[in-house]
């Protein structure tokens, strides 16, 4: 595995090793003892598997309670991912990194917690794989107004996204509920 930094030194792009040939490929797609050692200090307790249609943008999602350091990948299609610092102490607060992951490139993103997470839906759709610090708690979650000038996220949009009623609610950055 190797590792890309992004303009936030906590997030991290993932490339694994792949060992392909005629008959297709092998990858190693997490190894606790690596990780440790060289992205974070998590133990990944949860992992969720979604499907979105093309055009549909999750997020930005976060808990304020359950905490949750999120290790991202693709298996179908492809998404443009974001990872938003909402931790008030930080240097890079406020600001944003984002990567293109995809079933072609096989890249994972790091979001640590205290970070708003979300994605776009590049092409006909995407399949979403996320391993989980803590548990999902729906009482503890929270959105960030996904378009925030104050954020100035680069997204890049094919037309207006598909979004759910909760991110239609979410909060810009000067109210939403933050980390320390």
């Amino acid at each position: 595995m190797n590792i890309i930094d992004t303009a936030i030194p906590d997030v991290k792009i993932l490339v694994p090793e792949i060992l392909e040939d005629e008959r297709g490929f092998f990858m190693e797609t997490f190894r606790d003892e690596w990780f440790q050692a060289y992205v974070a200090p998590q133990i990944f307790v949860q992992e969720s598997h979604s499907k979105s249609a093309a055009g549909v943008l999750r997020g930005l999602h976060y808990q304020t309670v359950n905490t949750q350091g999120k290790l991202v990948r693709v298996v179908a299609g492809a998404v443009f991912d974001v990872a938003v610092d909402l931790r008030r102490s930080s240097p890079t607060f406020g600001q944003w990194a984002g990567a293109l992951l995809s079933a072609e490139n096989r890249r994972q993103l790091w979001v640590p917690e205290g970070f708003a997470h979300g994605f776009y839906v590049l092409g006909e759709g995407a399949e979403f794989v996320y391993k989980c610090t803590d548990y999902y708690n729906p009482a503890a979650e929270h959105s960030l107004l996904w378009n925030d000038p104050a954020v100035g996220i680069d997204w890049p949009l094919t037309g207006e996204p598909q979004l759910s009623a909760k991110d239609l609610a979410a909060k810009p950055l000067d109210e939403a509920v933050l980390f320390d």
